[in-house]
């Protein structure tokens, strides 16, 4: 048996620990294993194809990033390919994916990515190509597994992160927004604004209004409480309102949003008078090494995709769907996006809390 694993999308810390895992594991097997770099561009010769040895994965569970290194602009399906005349146009190469697959021996494919990854992988799955899918996602908006590696360190970063601000925001009587990742989710808003004891909340699932936002700061205010924590994540938009987007997103890249939480301290230093600063966190959330559990969870997915491989899961993920690790459908996964149900009660905590979703 000779398997390659994918690492597509975004990094996220946990990715180096999945590798290592599912090599391992194979090789135990008596398997043989490529990397893929650089997503698939490795078989559609716009990158490497590597052997992965016990001595390529060793001492690499606890670093970010990913060895095989990553790529949104990836997708097989719609590949972008510069024209002579500087235009981009978008091809299908997945023929193209699968026969440099069959030529080099693959009889199977991890691939490790979030939704926009493990859609390629079912379409590749469809073709005909011996798939099993890894979610992995910071924003935690994978359906079908509770968590996913990656998530846990990019909140214990951003909770790092209000820490940090609280003692600023205290000592100089101000109000300090920071604006978190989450494009159509906004679970590290909510988790890491209700660990850290933010007064404000704001994600893409509760529509907000900056009014209520400002009352909320200007009651601590006469209540003695000088200083407000405010924490956006970046797909966050008003009530009416559309999400802010940050320029233009380059071919077969994601919109890309964000750039919200200056125009809201803005607003608030206006409306209140309170002096206000803002934050963008961004891609410190995507850095550095995994917290244990995002190893462990990492470690556990990567052997589990290898035995979903042994079993012939074709089109199927692996989720964790506490206590145990298990496989799902990948299409089943990919029918519902996962997103903060504003009824949880996790928000029904931090409302009773005192916290404001800004609604």
């Amino acid at each position: 048996m000779r398997i390659a694993i994918s690492t597509g999308g975004g990094d996220a810390p946990g990715l180096n620990a999945v590798i290592r895992a599912a090599v391992l594991t194979a090789i135990n097997r008596g398997w043989d294993v490529l990397g893929i770099k650089r997503g698939f561009a490795g078989l559609m010769g716009e990158d490497e194809v590597i052997p992965l040895t016990k001595d390529a994965v060793r001492g690499i569970a606890h670093l970010g990033g990913t060895i095989l290194r990553t790529t949104n602009r990836g997708n097989p399906f719609h590949y972008p390919r510069l024209q002579p005349d500087g235009s981009i146009v978008e091809e299908d190469r997945s023929d193209e994916l699968l026969a440099n697959a069959r030529q080099l021996g693959i009889d199977a494919v991890i691939s490790i990515g979030g939704d926009g990854s493990l859609t390629i992988a079912k379409l590749l799955c469809d073709k005909g190509m011996n798939v099993v899918g890894v979610p992995k996602t910071i924003d935690n908006d994978v359906s079908g597994t509770i968590t996913s590696f990656g998530f846990d360190t990019a909140v214990n970063t951003a909770i790092e992160a209000i820490d940090k601000l609280h003692t600023t925001a205290e000592s100089h009587d101000r109000v300090i927004v920071m604006e978190v990742m989450g494009r159509d989710a906004g679970f590290i808003a909510l988790y890491s604004g209700l660990a850290g004891t933010a007064d404000v909340i704001l994600i893409p699932e509760i529509p907000y209004d900056i009014a209520k936002v400002c009352e909320k700061i200007a009651a601590r205010d006469r209540a003695g409480r000088h200083f407000s924590i405010v924490v956006v994540a970046e797909g966050a938009f008003p009530k009416g309102g559309t999400v802010t987007l940050i320029g233009e997103s380059l071919p077969g890249q994601a919109r890309r949003v964000g750039g919200l939480c200056e125009p809201i301290a803005r607003e608030i230093q206006r409306v209140t008078g309170k002096e206000t600063r803002s934050l963008v966190l961004g891609h410190l959330q995507r850095g550095g090494m995994p917290t244990g559990y995002d190893r462990l969870l990492a470690t556990r997915f990567g052997g589990a995709a290898v035995r979903a491989v042994a079993e012939q899961k074709w089109g199927h993920m692996v989720a964790l769907q506490s206590p145990h690790i298990v496989t799902i459908p990948i299409e089943e996964a990919l029918k519902q996006p996962k997103r903060v149900d504003p009824n949880h009660d996790i928000v029904r905590t931090a409302r009773e809390l005192g916290v404001s979703f800004g609604d």
